[in-house]
């Protein structure tokens, strides 16, 4: 697999009909958002060259997913600019990125043309209605290979200068490919989306999403601000399965609304970006005592995660939980200050050598 349209391709092959990513406002079917993101992606050919970077200024939605795959289908790369960042700071990742365009939509347009103003900008509205150049499109697919960057995702850096993982197209596949096995995730999953685009750990939902042709439920983030309303929606929308941020799992447990209302239809539960706390893990456990729940942990430096453990026994509410083992095609090193590596009981620096390393830095 050269890179992770197939994955796009292969499930709107076998499920046209079905809906492939949901909103508040809006939905795609496999058919519609295949078509869509190929229209994007024609439209963008002309402004790029292939493995360019292409920034993303949208709002947390669909249509953001599409812009992604839009990106990929034009040979390049995408970086996530959080909306909500202050303007200097875009600046100084837009300087540092170079985009060849920036994707927009008519609503930020104004706002963009502000904090961009020596970029290009299109909106996702125009590109979104070109027609489909499908024999561009294949001769750049055709130049496609594993190892071209996917996405590069901007961390402050221990200078505070924004500094930018890239993540090629294998590393991907090989953690999507693995996470599908690991979890158990299939086709007829629903996943409640959490995190942020600019959040490495949406990917979960993205690449999960696609590849098996599953259903992602977009989630704004008022709904964590009422988690009541939250799980209700979660329940209507038949959501079976999240990958959220540690911290969102915790929230809602905390906030007594699982006590209140527990959506009956979620079977897996993957956290990550922060420690578990057991308490928060027991609370979600009396609540929906069926569900499958999986800690999972990765330095910014890895495709999302290094590590996994699936909990499969009881822990006291005081009790630390575990990282887990090595996800598949990676390994995890504890060395010592000497760089031999630290022997049982003993303290050291976690290392991780794998295919799911970045590819390099944007800095």
């Amino acid at each position: 697999m050269a890179n992770v349209l197939q994955y796009l391709i292969r499930s709107a092959e076998r499920f046209p009909d079905k809906c492939a990513v949901t909103d508040d406002v809006r939905s795609y079917t496999y058919a519609e958002f295949y078509h869509l993101t190929r229209a994007i992606g024609s439209g963008l050919l002309p402004l790029t060259r292939p493995r360019q970077a292409v920034g993303v200024y949208l709002p947390k939605n669909a249509q953001a997913v599409a812009a992604f795959f839009g990106i990929q289908w034009a040979g390049c790369f995408y970086s996530v600019l959080n909306t909500e960042l202050p303007g200097n700071r875009l600046r100084q990742i837009a300087q540092t990125l170079a985009p060849a365009v920036i994707v927009t939509c008519e609503a930020l347009l104004p706002q963009a043309k502000e904090i961009f103003p020596i970029c290009p900008l299109v909106c996702l509205e125009t590109l979104a209605g070109q027609a489909v150049d499908a024999e561009a499109l294949a001769s750049v697919q055709a130049r496609a290979i594993d190892t071209d960057p996917l996405y590069v995702n901007f961390t402050s850096g221990s200078t505070g200068t924004p500094k930018g993982i890239v993540i090629p197209h294998r590393a991907m596949i090989d953690f999507a490919d693995w996470m599908s096995e690991f979890c158990g995730y299939t086709e007829d999953d629903v996943f409640g989306n959490q995190a942020p685009f600019y959040f490495d750990l949406s990917c979960k939902d993205v690449y999960q999403t696609l590849r098996l042709g599953a259903t992602c439920r977009i989630f704004d983030k008022k709904y964590f601000t009422f988690p009541m309303l939250l799980l209700q929606e979660m329940e209507k929308a038949g959501v079976t399965a999240i990958n959220w941020a540690t911290s969102a799992f915790h929230l809602v447990a905390s906030s007594g609304a699982l006590e209140k209302y527990a959506p009956t239809t979620l079977k897996k539960a993957a956290l990550g970006g922060e420690a578990l706390q057991a308490r928060y893990v027991n609370m979600w456990k009396r609540a929906i005592p069926e569900a499958d729940l999986y800690n999972m942990y990765g330095p910014t430096e890895t495709t999302v995660d290094c590590a996994a453990l699936h909990l499969t026994r009881a822990y006291r509410d005081d009790e630390p939980i575990p990282i887990g083992k090595a996800c598949r095609n990676m390994q995890l090193l504890l060395l010592k200050d000497d760089l031999t590596e630290a022997a049982p009981g003993e303290t050291g620096e976690l290392c991780v050598r794998g295919s799911g390393l970045a590819a390099g830095y944007f800095a």
